[in-house]
């Protein structure tokens, strides 16, 4: 899956004063990151906000950026949930023409152990569609261990990827050594960004990097040519807004970004809020550093 390669970033959803999306801002943020460099777009990721988003909202913002993007980068789209049936059902009967792949997260809540899992993938796999793994285990309470990883990503050709967000970075080494060479890792994790591309992974599925598409893809691309040193003063500068934007949990603080850059209105949906003031005030602080 080399044309999912780089920096991919997890779409937020802007809305308006009464909560409706707005679109407007949509196409804005669609085109700054494609204008700055972001190889590929991943819709109706968590960051998206998809939990709050109706079936309607949903359809609405996949045809809303397919026909903003008009096949300029390639797209993933978003279709996880902890009812494996259903999961496998709604990837089949999506329409997926535009999209270069699924991305799925791991069952959350009913806290599957790793034979669970590892069904859960072969029964998604079914479906034929090219799926990326996505592993979270800070929001899904559960680890897909390396091992399980990598006895999917041998066994089924079309799970051709996996988003790792273990906290643990010896995991996404452990699957980056082991791993046949079809099959990809990226980032899920954006400060690991560099360090793991540096180690043979295929970049990020960013956050911050739709913030500042020209940094992040620039030094994701300094990392696939080697230029280590560049790579990571880039990396350097953007530590600490990367860790604020995530300290009230997301996209409370990216959004807070997105808003002072006009891209976007600073609105989000029940049951999350927008970032305190003492976080919004050290976001810009960190952002008038970095200007």
């Amino acid at each position: 899956m080399n044309t999912l390669k780089g920096v991919g970033v997890a779409l937020i959803t802007p809305f308006n004063e009464d909560l409706s999306v707005d679109f407007d801002s949509l196409t804005k943020l669609v085109n700054y990151n494609i204008d700055n460099g972001t190889n590929y777009l991943v819709v109706l990721g968590t960051t998206a906000e998809a939990a709050t988003l109706s079936s309607e909202e949903k359809k609405a913002v996949i045809k809303h950026i397919v026909e903003i993007n008009n096949k300029r980068v390639p797209l993933v789209l978003g279709i996880g949930g902890n009812n494996t049936m259903e999961v496998k059902e709604q990837i089949e009967n999506a329409d997926l023409s535009a999209f270069e792949a699924v991305l799925s997260v791991s069952p959350y809540y009913n806290k599957p152990n790793q034979e669970g899992l590892y069904q859960h993938y072969k029964m998604i796999a079914s479906t034929g569609k090219n799926i990326i793994i996505y592993n979270v285990p800070g929001r899904t309470g559960q680890n897909v261990e390396a091992s399980t990883t990598l006895r999917l990503a041998n066994e089924f050709p079309n799970l051709v990827m996996i988003k790792e967000a273990t906290p643990n970075i010896l995991q996404y080494f452990d699957i980056l050594r082991q791993k046949n060479s079809a099959f990809n890792l990226v980032s899920g994790d954006d400060e690991f960004t560099l360090p793991v591309t540096l180690a043979g992974g295929n970049g990020v599925i960013s956050v911050i990097g739709q913030a500042y598409p020209k940094e992040f893809s620039t030094m994701v691309k300094l990392a696939f040519d080697r230029k280590v040193d560049e790579a990571y003063k880039i990396h350097n500068s953007l530590v600490e807004i990367t860790r604020l934007i995530f300290a009230e949990g997301n996209p409370c603080g990216v959004k807070t970004i997105l808003a002072e850059k006009g891209i976007i209105k600073n609105y989000l949906r029940l049951p999350l809020v927008v970032a305190s003031e003492g976080l919004q005030k050290k976001i810009k602080s960190e952002m008038e550093k970095l200007n």
